[in-house]
């Protein structure tokens, strides 16, 4: 059984800043988003997607806690409990130690 490997087509992976010009030109409505889709070469399901996405989280752009923030905090976090759960090891080996 012969398997035909050139008939696989890749995905096409697409930069944030792309999906997110793309999702507001369908946003605004100047054009369709089948008109966009032809113009991109995208399918207008995608196009919808990122569309709905920008305009459900559209607000959490100008919200304090970014993505990119939060993210920071919850590393700091983990470290943060990390550290303290080794102290609380050492401070109990330095109980059983001390007399």
């Amino acid at each position: 059984m012969e398997v035909n490997r050139g008939m696989t087509k890749q995905r096409r992976r697409h930069s944030a800043q792309f999906k997110f010009r793309v999702a507001m030109d369908a946003a605004r409505e100047v054009k369709t988003i089948s008109q966009l889709a032809a113009e991109h070469g995208l399918h207008p399901n995608l196009i919808s997607q990122w569309k709905k996405k920008l305009l459900d989280e559209g607000s959490g752009i100008f919200s304090k806690a970014s993505a990119d923030h939060q993210k920071r905090e919850e590393v700091i976090q983990t470290e943060l409990y990390e550290q303290i759960g080794r102290l609380k090891m050492e401070l109990e080996w330095l109980k059983k130690k001390v007399p």
